[in-house]
């Protein structure tokens, strides 16, 4: 039998969120300092994504065989384990005397950053029902803030002493956070379910069988996300190039612009929790294509880029934490295993997406990278509507499912 739940603690799910916040912001930091990077290992320009899609693959990798562990292992150690890992993966990229070095970095450090998804799970499974939508809006709002900070620190930090810096900061930090991890997250929990590692890894597979709406909402991930690293990953390259030639501290400055996702991150949760998330997935998708207009004028105008950059990261975020608060509302007792399944698609869309960007780049200019991504924005908001016009009406628990749990899960609730 299951524990009693209580309300968590304000101060609890804020940790929960900073957590996730620094983890998430160690796969972002390289976005603005690519120019960089490519200068001082002497890459090619054209293909400096590399760099960012080998921490996608990584992050990827460790979806699929870290993240399902938290229904397995104490979720405590398995948390404080991979974040000091991270921070020698950290150092590794900090002291990296050629590109190889560099690379196998960047890949262990998206790798070790999907601790970020078990603490999102572990926060789903602490709340109660009733608060699982605000709870999962807040920690996801923790990881949209580290995510824009990551690109606003890191570009201020090249400016001030170089892009290492950066990194070296973040594996202090990090080692910090475990030590809070370690003395703040819960020493008891119930019992994990008797299981071999082979099964457990087979089961994310048989998941997506099971269970619809992961399957539907694993593909708008991987739609929305392709689509936003189209736009983040080669920013920096027309940005620091005549004639607008900003500094990495002012190409850093852009990713706040995007805070106003954080702020809808919760209030979208608030609307799952209502039973509204599939409404409000469909205009979220809408804002991310038409986000594509503005940002295609980045070059006559920065106020345009501005402008875009809110609206598609407000309806990214939205659409984000309106799938997880669908997906865990299906089955409870495999938290873990759900968000791996889920964001594995999430990974796959972020590199397709960073390493598209840059080849485009290189092959049609800004033009070309903003056609691309409002194309893969149109066959998200498509596929969104194929799924609207079948969806049953929101049901009276406040929780919009689009296929029931198995009969199994429903007489464990």
């Amino acid at each position: 039998m299951k524990p009693t739940q209580t309300t968590l603690r304000t101060g609890v799910v804020l940790l929960f969120a900073f957590a996730c916040g620094l983890a998430v912001g160690n796969v972002y930091y390289a976005q603005p300092l690519l120019d960089a990077m490519a200068e001082a290992f002497a890459m090619d320009p054209a293909t400096i994504g590399i760099v960012v899609t080998l921490t996608q693959v990584g992050y990827g990798v460790g979806l699929l065989l870290l993240v399902p562990l938290g229904d397995l292992l104490n979720r405590r150690r398995l948390i404080v384990t991979q974040t000091l890992l991270s921070a020698l993966a950290l150092l590794m990229i900090a002291f990296a005397s050629n590109s190889a070095w560099l690379l196998v970095g960047m890949t262990l450090t998206g790798l070790l950053a999907v601790v970020t998804q078990v603490l999102v799970a572990y926060a789903a499974t602490l709340a109660i029902p009733a608060q699982r939508g605000r709870v999962v809006g807040v920690v996801t709002s923790g990881i949209v803030v580290g995510i824009l900070l990551a690109r606003t620190v890191a570009g201020g930090m090249a400016d001030l002493a170089g892009w290492r810096s950066i990194y070296l900061l973040s594996a202090g930090l990090t080692l910090v956070m475990a030590l809070l991890l370690f003395r703040v997250l819960p020493k008891h929990e119930a019992a994990q379910p008797a299981s071999s590692y082979g099964a457990l890894i087979g089961s994310v597979f048989t998941l997506f069988k099971e269970e619809p709406v992961l399957r539907q909402r694993a593909v708008l991930a991987l739609l929305t996300f392709a689509s936003a690293m189209v736009l983040w990953t080669p920013m920096v390259l027309p940005l620091s190039a005549p004639p607008l030639s900003l500094s990495h501290t002012q190409i850093g400055l852009f990713g706040l612009a995007g805070a106003a996702g954080a702020l809808a991150a919760a209030r979208a949760g608030h609307l799952a929790d209502r039973g509204w998330g599939q409404w409000t997935s469909g205009l979220s998708l809408l804002l991310m294509l038409a986000s594509w207009v503005p940002i295609a004028l980045t070059q006559s105008s920065l106020w345009a880029l501005l402008l875009g950059v809110i609206t598609l990261d407000l309806g990214l975020q939205a659409v984000h934490v309106t799938s997880q608060s669908m997906i865990y509302s299906v089955r409870p007792e495999a938290q873990s295993r759900l968000t791996a399944g889920y964001m594995l698609f999430y990974s796959i869309g972020s590199a397709l997406g960073s390493i598209g960007s840059t080849a485009m780049y290189a092959w049609g200019g800004w033009l070309g990278v903003c056609l691309l991504g409002a194309g893969i924005n149109a066959v998200a908001l498509g596929y969104w509507l194929t799924l609207a016009s079948r969806t049953p009406k929101p049901c009276g628990e406040g929780i919009y499912r689009i296929a029931a749990p198995p009969r199994s899960a429903a007489k464990q609730s």
